[in-house]
């Protein structure tokens, strides 16, 4: 129970408590700052007060008025210093910029790791959790060809899409951020713990939500409104029309961000919710120009001098699987076989590139499972 004292605290610990009291959104703090001055003298303030702020429903203010505050800052301090993480508020300078603009930004950010230094700049990818090889394979090249122009991948951490985007800009050596939809401390899904460390370790972790925190149904919706706040645009790679990509996608709309959608096979139930969004005007993305194309000029940069081949594939666009078997084509090996053989990918992987390239204006198929070079 909330007790009246002379308790003093500070205005982070205070936003803290409140963005851990169900009920207590960004708008919901605010008018509360607005009526008393600040959060901590909100959080003292008399009962009765409470009746005066406008738009605080009676079951808010019985969740403030019986929440243990001084119990959770003690529990949540400790948690904090043990992950060696840190909390980020939104009043903060370090507050990320592009959440400002969204409507319903989060109050509070618990953060492991470093904020991206190009996060200004950065584009997330999202996409279904069963995902095909070639979603994946998709995804993760997007993520590495981004990555390697120094420009940030936001994902949700999700199996599937996420996880392959997320591996794509580690591989490249790019910056990733990944927002949890459950506490920091909690490792959700449990196969994707190896993805999560090497996050942990190399990147950055956030969440809204506190310490200890169980990843609900509903806390995906309200994790979606962060990647795509954060990020410039985002890329959504096979979807079905009731995804939760399509969640982060409404919301990049809302928030002004770009969308891209990667187009699909026609019978193919994940490519329902990028034909949809293109449809609707997202713009149809099959390689990465068609992103640079949408973003500021000078966020076009390697990420370090060490890749002497960037420039090369920024211009060509492609890149991994796809830049072998181009080679080969363009070295005369022209049959699937031969492909198949000197590859070693293996028939999905190998459709999944020879279509792609295809799709660039690349290459073009010629009876009898010939591949050439467009002329």
């Amino acid at each position: 129970m909330r007790s009246f004292t002379s308790f003093k605290y500070t205005e982070r610990d205070a936003l803290l408590i409140l963005n851990a009291i169900n009920g207590f959104g960004i708008k919901r703090i605010r008018r509360l700052i607005e009526r008393f001055g600040s959060a901590a003298e909100a959080l003292r303030a008399p009962v009765d007060a409470l009746l005066d702020v406008k738009g605080l429903p009676q079951a808010s203010r019985i969740n403030l008025q019986s929440f243990s505050s001084e119990d959770f800052l003690k529990m949540d301090h400790a948690a904090c210093e043990k992950f060696g993480a840190r909390v980020v508020t939104f009043l903060d300078d370090e507050y990320p910029a592009g959440l400002h603009n969204i409507p319903d930004p989060p109050a509070v950010l618990y953060v492991s790791g470093t904020f991206p230094k190009r996060l200004d700049c950065a584009v997330g990818i999202v996409g279904a959790r069963r995902a095909s090889l070639y979603g994946l394979h998709i995804a993760e090249r997007f993520a590495v060809e981004l990555a390697e122009l120094g420009i940030p991948i936001i994902s949700g951490l999700a199996r599937g899409v996420d996880a392959a985007a997320h591996k794509g800009a580690l591989r490249a050596g790019g910056d990733t951020m990944a927002v949890l939809g459950c506490g920091l401390d909690v490792i959700y899904p449990p196969e994707n713990r190896e993805l999560y460390n090497e996050i942990r370790r190399k990147g950055c972790l956030i969440s809204e939500f506190p310490f200890g925190y169980p990843p609900l149904p509903v806390n995906f919706p309200r994790r979606n409104r962060i990647v795509s706040g954060l990020a410039l645009g985002i890329v959504v790679v096979e979807a079905n029309i009731k995804s939760g990509a399509l969640i982060t996608a409404g919301f990049a709309l809302e928030q002004g961000r770009e969308v891209f959608a990667v187009p699909g096979r026609i019978d193919n139930d994940m490519s329902g919710g990028p034909h949809a969004l293109i449809k609707q005007g997202a713009k149809a993305v099959v390689c990465i120009e068609d992103i640079l194309e949408e973003l500021p000029l000078e966020v076009i940069r390697p990420v370090s001098d060490d890749h002497p081949k960037q420039e090369e594939v920024r211009v060509r666009g492609i890149s991994g699987d796809e830049r072998r078997v181009f080679d080969l084509i363009k070295d005369g090996h022209e049959t699937y076989e031969d492909l198949e053989a000197l590859t070693g990918l293996g028939p999905t992987m190998l459709m999944a590139s020879l279509l792609a390239l295809e799709l660039r204006g690349k290459i073009v198929q010629k009876p009898g499972h010939i591949y050439a070079l467009k002329a």
